[in-house]
């Protein structure tokens, strides 16, 4: 099979039936696993933080807050890089050499975790290194978005971000389960010992991080022997630059911190948030479903947005995180109530559900946008002008897909810090929610302005 594709024309109906629907297929059906295994790295530190103090690491509660953001903050400035690099070196190329490298963090923290003299700054290089699995998105997103046509980039996009940001409910599904047992036997290390109400307890750590490294190789190896480059999608990062330029661009980039932001930064912080507010609750048999539910209603986002258009849907996705967020504020503890576990679970979970599906809505929004400002650009031109101007708006929306994508993911680093902040300075969450729900609002407001109102200026 030759690697390098020359020529690709998903627009045309007769070359995506005889060939380019099954090679775009193929190269999705890696980019999912590989995508995967990226958000769980990502996400690792969510539930190993629950567990170092068990593990004899003498961290705070501030601390412990920060190690869960970290790995958002540097991968949402990764992010930024990676969205350039399928269009400089070839998805093929770039997806085999991002998926490889997650070996790092995943085989440093599983040796970490076994000696309590570990510091802190090691921790948090060792978090910091986990953000190359958040950068991952950027470039898996842009590199497929070439392979399909407009008609059906909303569903495509939904599936690989949909199953790969299962990543963050497969790892806080299966980590705490893993570290309870000697997964790996002698060659996993040693187990650490606690004792909890009074009965001796044992941990396999370690096995947060090992757990992935084979799954890590193989799809390495998979990436590398699957995929494919498209030459036609090759271009310089001045070519792409010009999304720097679109005011559309930072447009999205805002909204999609409401849509991605917020599903990242409560997958992190939920777990360390129901911990210390609701303590009694076993946190780590319910912190995956709000990030499962999430990842698979992203591929519904995406493929409704297809039908009746990505602007409305994400208008109503605002609306309804406005409505969880208020839910979550009633069902606090305090001022001596004891709270509601089930109605706060149940607004997270509407939270969860919304942002999932407007993570969906909004990638059908972003390649509509860029298509249209730059044929407009070409409009009575000519037939020409016209052709290049959609395959620029291809490479414009691919390039501006992993960039939103960067930004957006600063909620995932923003969002555990501001809950931080807000139990540190008042003792509770409530202004940190307050600030979220104003910025929910500000978001609906936007969308329906610019693009979902009858006489919007970019409707989508």
């Amino acid at each position: 099979m030759s690697y390098i594709i020359r020529c690709w024309e998903p627009e045309n109906p007769t070359f995506w039936k005889e060939s380019g629907k099954s090679i775009a297929r193929r190269n999705l059906w890696i980019s999912i696993p590989c995508l995967t295994l990226a958000f769980i790295i990502s996400v690792m530190w969510s539930m190993v933080t629950l567990n170092l103090p068990s593990a004899g690491f003498s961290f705070n509660k501030e601390q412990l807050f920060l190690l869960a953001a970290l790995p958002q903050l540097s991968g949402a400035t990764l992010r930024i890089f990676y969205s350039f690099m399928p269009s400089l070196f070839g998805g093929r190329k770039w997806t085999t050499f991002s998926t490889a490298i997650l070996l790092i963090p995943a085989l440093w923290l599983g040796f970490a975790v076994q000696d309590t003299s570990t510091s802190y700054p090691t921790m948090l290089t060792i978090a910091l290194l986990c953000g190359l699995g958040s950068g991952n998105f950027a470039s898996s997103m842009a590199n497929i978005a070439h392979f399909y046509p407009s008609a059906q980039k909303g569903g495509a996009n939904g599936l690989n971000a949909g199953f790969g940001n299962l990543g963050v409910s497969i790892g806080q599904f299966l980590i705490p389960l893993a570290i309870t047992i000697p997964l790996f036997g002698g060659l996993g290390g040693e187990a650490q010992h606690f004792v909890k109400e009074g009965v001796e307890k044992t941990l396999w750590l370690q096995n947060a991080g090992f757990m992935w490294v084979p799954l890590i190789v193989i799809a390495t190896f998979a990436a590398w022997f699957g995929m494919n480059d498209i030459s036609d999608a090759k271009s310089s990062f001045t070519d792409q630059s010009v999304i720097f330029r679109r005011f559309h661009n930072w447009v999205m980039c805002y909204l999609y911190i409401g849509t991605f932001g917020s599903f990242i930064g409560f997958a992190g912080a939920f777990a360390l948030l129901t911990k210390t507010l609701f303590p009694a609750v076993p946190v780590t048999h319910y912190a995956f479903l709000g990030p499962l539910v999430g990842a698979l209603i992203r591929p519904v986002g995406g493929i409704v947005a297809d039908k009746i258009g990505g602007a409305k849907v994400t208008f109503l996705v605002f609306l309804g995180m406005t409505l969880g967020v208020a839910g979550v504020l009633y069902c606090l503890p305090g001022h001596g109530a004891a709270g509601s576990w089930p109605g706060f679970f149940a607004s997270f979970m509407l939270l969860f559900t919304c942002s999932g599906i407007g993570n969906g809505s909004t990638y059908k929004m972003i390649p509509t946008i860029f298509v249209t400002v730059v044929q407009r650009q070409a409009a009575n031109q000519g037939e020409q002008a016209i052709h290049r101007a959609k395959l620029a708006g291809v490479k414009e929306s691919a390039a501006a897909a992993g960039f939103i994508s960067a930004i957006g993911a600063y909620g995932g680093y923003f969002i555990p810090q501001s809950f931080g902040l807000s139990m540190k300075n008042t003792g509770g969450p409530e202004v940190a929610l307050y600030v979220f729900m104003a910025f929910y609002v500000s978001c609906a407001l936007i969308t329906w302005y610019f693009y979902s109102r009858k006489h919007a200026a970019m409707p989508c």
